[in-house]
């Protein structure tokens, strides 16, 4: 990295004061002088910046004065804080445009999906079909690989139910979205009741502002039979390279018994997830 031999405080009407008091008695200076300027050369405060929160440097420390929001919005701070917690871009050819966006947004990737293990009940979901004795849920009846203690469960005729992510609102504007195209992470996971056959299927769109389709993944139903062991099962899929105008993204899953049994031997469904990911996998 070029080092920049410029410095932060004698220039600056804002200055930082470094005094230390070796008793409670000692007398407190008589006033500031050019001798209390405390320069920091700007390659040195990056490299404090780098041991302070990001949030802090962005809310606090930019705010100071002139030279530290040059410090705080450097490029060059925010591809050393990436390097250091290893946010890796995926192709060396396809760079952001904005890297503290992009250090963020990989800080806080989440799971985009609300209430995905039935925690809250039905709540974040919309019913799209609700046959047989509607949609349920119930206590894991397998323990789920990532800990999920609830699923939800589909009944005798065919349960579906979605939701549709808006990208902009979740944090992920146009301009990165185009630009970058980070991948998007889908994940399903299902199982049976041992002893009823069910069907399970799942869909996700990647919709433009219109809400007209730019990419999806769409497979077979999968037909599970009696003998199966009820053991979880996942479903996952990674969008890649998908191109511009990608605004929404359109999650829907569903199913249902194969033996129209009253009550809820249908498909069990627990731990639905869609990720946004910048970065390259670890």
């Amino acid at each position: 990295m070029k080092k920049r031999g410029k410095v932060m405080g004698a220039s600056h009407s804002y200055h930082c004061v470094v005094t230390c008091r070796t008793g409670s008695s000692a007398a407190a200076p008589a006033a500031s002088s050019s001798n209390d300027y405390f320069p920091i050369i700007l390659d040195i405060l990056e490299e404090i910046f780098l041991n302070v929160p990001a949030h802090q440097v962005v809310c606090l420390c930019r705010l100071v004065c002139r030279q530290w929001k040059e410090v705080a919005d450097s490029k060059s701070f925010w591809i050393r804080r990436c390097r250091r917690e290893r946010y890796e871009i995926r192709d060396a050819s396809n760079k952001p445009k904005d890297w503290r966006l992009f250090y963020f947004l990989c800080k806080k990737r989440r799971n985009l999906l609300k209430n995905p293990r039935g925690e809250e009940e039905l709540s974040g979901w919309e019913i799209l079909l609700n046959g047989g004795d509607k949609w349920a849920v119930e206590r894991v009846l397998a323990p789920h690989p990532n800990g999920a203690q609830k699923n939800f469960v589909t009944s005798y005729h065919m349960c579906k139910k979605s939701q549709l992510i808006d990208l902009e609102k979740e944090g992920y504007n146009a301009s990165f979205m185009d630009h970058y195209q980070p991948d998007i992470k889908i994940s399903d996971w299902y199982a049976s009741r041992r002893g009823c056959g069910c069907l399970y299927t799942m869909s996700v769109q990647l919709l433009n502002k219109q809400k007209r389709v730019v990419q999806k993944f769409d497979p077979d139903t999968v037909c599970l039979e009696g003998c199966d062991d009820g053991q979880w099962k996942q479903m996952t899929h990674v969008f890649k390279n998908y191109g511009p105008g990608v605004r929404f993204i359109e999650f829907v899953h569903g199913g249902q018994d194969t033996l129209y049994w009253a009550g809820w031997y249908g498909i069990r469904i627990t731990d639905s997830s869609v990720e946004i990911c910048p970065a390259k996998d670890a």
